[in-house]
This record gives structure tokens, C-alpha cells and sequence, in this order.
């Protein structure tokens, strides 16, 4: 208080004196900007200038001693001279004008986070400064233009809470890049702060908009059900607002989430209806992005070739309209149907390209997700070391990114690198776990993988310690129930790989006929989307349970001359090895012999689906 008086005098000196009209009208109008830094365009904004009339005056400011200069172009006001300048700027200029100036700083941030999002984005909808460029901005780079936005953030979020007499476009502009960018950086405590925000302003359009984002940011927190009720809201309300880029944005982002739960016809449906929507050129961007989603429902209900064809024009979109991220998690989908062929190689090299583009984008959970992806590559390669090694560096970053549904996915992917490496009870604990996880986000599909592999270890665990198929009870009810989790979503794939192994079960069990009733349903199953593969290995194991050796052996001749690429190569040596059995004449009463001989088919074999999709390949 005794120190007040003098300070003020040098202040209300230095003002009068030392600085020309537009020192003092920036001095002035600085307080508008908060406690945040700012650079040359924020100070611009708020004289109504060129940026570069801004960074004159902020370095004036700053050799009078009035601005902190913390880096490079950008200044923070001194604590002492807020007080002194807000109370100027009320006693010099008219509301009008202050409003006027705050409405342009608030339009220049908006312009700038846009035009930050865009350079990670591309031309969606969303983005409404398309013909922005940031060199004007100061932008060297793409990490440049997203450091910046960090640094603004915390300043954005606070200008939000007050727009009063503000343009509601501007702040709508300002609130979608600030949205995304909370969704990149997995900043979902700050969307919540934006969401009450918006709740309190009660606007129609801010409202959908981050209603919206809202809905994926639960998605990416593992809370499903919360999600598609969220999204489901969020459409209606674009509908009766007749905004269709809007409706299909939420479609898209629905039919992800339904994707998630394993509802994966349903999720086809809603992407389906997005890509109706999408269909102006104008929406081209968007497009993009519900393209490489339905690839997605589609490579996990078995069809490869929609998948790559899919894909191919996915990435299209993203390459036309800069979509650096977009291209990201397409490249993402693609190495994953490349697993599903079997092209490892190619998978990786896919997989690779996404993580660099998630490390460009600055996006965290992506990168997580392709971490896991590459290790998978290498359990599909054969080597479970380094498989092991990559899952548990991206649990590690699955966690710190609070992705539930990664984290889930990791573990059950880690259960199959320590089945392979022989520690069974270590798998069974792994895949429990993930079992559990995807039960409590009810993600259906995941649910159903897990209980198929947590079944077959369980099963294989018991038989090694027994030398039998008989204490099967536990771990055939965990087939049963994935049986019938594949059959209710419509998943050929899974459904008849876990007959197959219930068929080993039955027939372990003596029940032989019911064993050779479950290869026939999973023959006619792989048959349904032309998995020749599978197929394979439901005549094999068929031949395995025939009463009578001719028949076996026919069945075996038959299907020796029904060679294709896709044949996994453990088959024919099964085949042989089975033959020669055969011939051997083993007694009947010895029981079914495939299970103690090791001829059926190994965790491996449902990897590759043998489906024809070179007429697809991008």
C-alpha cells in the first residue's frame, strides 16, 4: 500500500510521456489478453493492425520496462501494470470499442487454432479458415504451429468464459479448434471444462458441436455406452437442425463407437449413412475419415477386399485434403488388414508410416495403438521376444493416455506372446484381465476374442497337466458363451475357429459325433466368406473323426488335391502324418489320436484369413 502511490506515478509518467498514441491504445487493451503471453498477431488483433505493427509496439513496450519478453516474439505483461492499464482502458475508450478489440483478438485466436488443427486435419468441415497459410503466423513447421497452440491453451479455454456481445461464429471457430485440439493431446479434462461452458452459454450450434466431441472423448476413456448415447443425442439434434455435414460427422463417430462394442452391423450401418451424407465434393475431407472407419468394421467381419478397396480411396481423401492425421490412421487400418493376409512385412512398413505421422501430429494415443500393432507384427512374424518387449512399452503409453480399450487390447495381445513362449498360467492371467476390461466397457467383439483364447489356453493348460481333454468343463463353457458372443455381432471368422476348438474338446471327450456336427457348421461358416484356410482345417479335423479309414483317407485325398496359396503349411504336414497313421491301422479303441499326436491347428493359424483379395489391393 505505501509502495502504491509512487509506482502509480511512474507508470501514469511513463504513459504520458514515453509512449505515442498506439504504445498507449496496446498498453491499454493488453489486459483483454489475460495473464497469457502473446506474440505479434494477438497484439495486432487488438490495435486492428498488421502483426507487424504489433511486434514494433511489444518491443517499444518492452524496452520501457513495461513487458516481461519470456522467448523469441512473445511478451507477458508485467503484474504491476495490469491494474494500471484495465483502469485506463475504462476511463479512455467506449465500450464499443473495447468489445470491438476483444472480438478481433478472440477471431484472430480462432483463426490461429484453425489454422493449427487444419495442418493436422486437412479440409474437413470443420475447418473454416481453409485458405489459411501460416507462414503470416510465424509457423516454420507443423511442430511449431502445435507448440504454439500449447502455450495458448490454457489462454483460449479462459477467453471462452467471456464472448458476451461476441460474434457466435468467432467463438464457435475458436471453441471446434480448441475441441480438437483437447481430443489430439487426450486433454479431456479441459473438453469437460469447454462442455459446462458451452452447457451454461446454452447455444444450439456450440452446444452440438462439443456435445459431439464429448461423445468421442468418452469413446477414448473406454466409457461405451456413455459414448453412443452421447452421439446418439448429437445426431438427432443435427438432423432436426437439417445440418448433414454435422449429422454425418456424429454418424461417423456413432458408428466407431459402435464398432467398439462389437455391434459391428450396426456400426456398418451408421458409416454407410455417414458416406450418404458425405457425398458432395465439398464434404470430400470428411469423407475420408468414414471411409478408413468402415474399412475397419469390415476387416474384422472377414472381408478383406471391401477393406482394402476401402482403404485405397480412404487414403485418396486424406492425401487431397492435407490430412496428415487422417492418413495416419488410414495407413493404421491398412497394416492391420495386412496381418490379416499375412503380409507382415507389409504390415509393418504400414504400421511404421503411421507412427511417424502420429509423432508429427503430436497424437499420443495413436501412436500407443500403433506400438501395440507393430508388436503384434512380430507375434504373427514368429518371434515372441520382441513382441513381448513392444506390448509392454505401449501398455505403458496406453496408460498414461487413459485408452482403456488399448490397454485391453495390449494385455490380450501379450496373453498370446506368453502363450507362445510356453508360460500358459502367465497367458491365462493376461487374457483374464483383458476379458474383464472389455466386459466392463462392453465391447462385445473384444469380449468374445478373449474368451475364445483364454478358453483354448485354459483347455491346453488342464491337458498338460492331466495328458487329457477330460477336466475341459471351465474352459468349454468359455468357448460356448465366445460361440455365441461371434454368432449374435455376425462374425464368421471367430465363430467357426472357436467350433472348431470345441470340436477338439468334444472329441477328447469321446463325443465324436457332436465333434464332426461342430467341423461341418465351421466349414459351412468359413464358407460364408470364402476363408479357404479355415476350411482346410475343419476337413482336416472332420477326416481325424470319421468312423472307418476310408473315408478318412478319401476325405485326405481330396483335400491334398485342393491345394491354394492360403494353406497354412502345418496343415500338409498334419495330413501326411495323419495318412501314415492311417495306413498304420490303429486299433479303434485308442480313441481319437489328432489332439495326442499335435495335429491340430496351433494359436497361429486363425492370424492369416484365406481369402482371395488381390483384386483389391491398393
Amino acid at each position: 500500500g505505501a509502495e502504491a502511490g509512487p509506482v502509480e506515478r511512474a507508470l501514469a509518467a511513463g504513459y504520458a510521456a514515453g509512449l505515442d498514441e498506439d504504445g498507449r491504445r496496446l498498453l491499454r487493451r493488453l489486459p483483454l489478453a489475460g495473464r497469457a503471453s502473446l506474440g505479434a498477431a494477438a497484439a495486432g488483433a487488438l490495435l486492428g493492425a498488421p502483426g507487424t505493427e504489433g511486434a514494433r509496439l511489444l518491443r517499444e513496450l518492452a524496452g520501457a520496462g513495461l513487458l516481461d519478453h519470456v522467448r523469441g516474439e512473445r511478451y507477458r505483461l508485467h503484474d504491476a501494470v495490469r491494474g494500471f492499464a484495465a483502469a485506463r482502458l475504462v476511463e479512455e475508450e467506449d465500450q464499443a470499442e473495447i468489445a470491438a478489440a476483444h472480438e478481433r483478438l478472440i477471431r484472430n485466436y480462432a483463426e490461429l487454432a484453425d489454422a493449427v488443427i487444419r495442418m493436422v486435419d486437412g479440409k474437413m468441415s470443420t475447418r473454416v479458415n481453409r485458405a489459411a497459410r501460416f507462414g503470416g503466423h510465424g509457423f516454420g513447421s507443423l511442430d511449431a504451429a502445435l507448440r504454439w497452440l500449447d502455450e495458448e491453451s490454457s489462454f483460449i479455454t479462459a477467453t471462452l468464459r467471456h464472448t458476451e456481445g461476441v460474434d457466435q461464429q468467432t467463438v464457435l471457430d475458436l471453441l471446434g479448434a480448441l475441441c480438437d485440439y483437447c481430443l489430439l493431446r487426450g486433454d479431456l479434462y479441459r473438453l469437460g471444462e469447454i462442455n459446462e461452458l458451452t452447457d451454461a452459454v446454452g447455444q444450439g450450434l456450440l452446444s452440438r458441436s462439443v456435445q459431439w466431441r464429448t461423445g468421442i472423448a468418452a469413446r477414448q476413456l473406454g466409457e461405451l455406452d456413455k459414448a453412443r448415447t452421447t452421439l446418439a443425442s448429437v445426431v438427432s439434434l443435427y438432423q432436426e437442425a437439417h445440418q448433414d455435414a454435422g449429422a454425418a460427422l456424429a454418424l461417423c463417430s456413432l458408428g466407431i463407437t459402435l464398432h467398439h462394442q462389437g455391434n459391428l452391423s450396426e456400426a456398418a450401418a451408421k458409416l454407410r449413412e455417414a458416406l450418404v451424407l458425405q457425398e458432395p465434393e465439398s464434404l470430400a475431407a470428411d469423407r475420408g475419415w468414414t471411409l478408413h472407419a468402415l474399412a475397419a468394421v469390415e476387416r474384422d467381419r472377414g472381408n478383406l477386399a471391401e477393406a482394402l478397396e476401402l482403404l485405397d480411396r480412404a487414403l485418396a481423401r486424406h492425401r487431397e485434403s492435407e490430412s496428415l492425421h487422417g492418413e495416419a490412421w488410414a495407413h493404421f487400418q491398412l497394416g492391420q488388414v495386412c496381418l490379416r493376409t499375412g503380409e507382415v512385412a507389409r504390415a509393418e512398413e504400414e504400421l511404421r508410416r503411421a507412427l511417424e505421422q502420429y509423432g508429427r501430429t503430436h497424437d499420443g494415443r495413436g501412436q500407443a495403438w500403433a506400438l501395440t500393432q507393430l508388436a503384434r507384427a512380430r507375434l504373427v512374424a514368429g518371434d515372441p521376444e520382441a513382441a513381448m518387449e513392444g506390448l509392454r512399452q505401449a501398455l505403458s503409453r496406453h496408460r498414461e493416455q487413459e485408452d482403456a480399450r488399448g490397454e485391453a487390447w495390449t494385455l490380450y495381445y501379450l496373453g498370446h506372446a506368453l502363450e507362445e513362449r510356453g508360460e500358459r498360467d502367465q497367458a491365462v492371467r493376461e487374457l483374464e484381465r483383458a476379458r474383464t476390461m472389455f466386459s466392463r466397457m462392453r465391447d462385445v467383439y473384444g469380449l468374445a476374442c478373449a474368451r475364445h483364447h483364454s478358453g483354448r489356453v485354459t483347455r491346453d493348460q488342464r491337458a498338460a497337466q492331466t495328458g487329457n481333454l477330460r477336466n475341459s468343463g471351465f474352459a468349454r463353457q468359455l468357448l460356448m458363451d465366445a460361440r455365441a458372443d461371434f454368432h449374435r455381432i455376425g462374425v464368421a471368422h471367430g465363430e467357426a475357429w472357436t467350433c472348431l476348438e470345441l470340436a477338439i474338446v468334444d472329441a477328447g471327450n469321446g463325443r465324436s459325433a457332436q465333434a464332426l456336427d461342430l467341423c461341418e457348421e465351421a466349414a459351412r461358416l468359413f464358407a460364408t466368406y470364402g476363408d479357404h484356410r479355415g476350411t482346410d482345417w475343419a476337413r482336416f479335423l472332420r477326416a481325424t473323426l470319421l468312423p472307418g479309414r476310408d473315408p478318412a483317407r478319401a476325405e485326405l485325398t481330396a483335400l491334398a488335391a485342393a491345394r491354394h496359396p492360403a494353406r497354412d503349411p502345418r496343415l500338409d504336414d498334419c495330413a501326411e502324418a495323419y495318412a501314415l497313421v492311417l495306413d498304420r491301422g490303429t486299433p479303434r479303441e485308442t480313441g481319437w489320436q489328432a489332439w495326442d499326436l499335435g495335429m491340430v491347428p496351433g494359436r497361429g493359424a486363425r492370424e492369416v484369413m484365406g481369402v482371395t483379395v488381390e483384386a483389391a489391393r491398393p
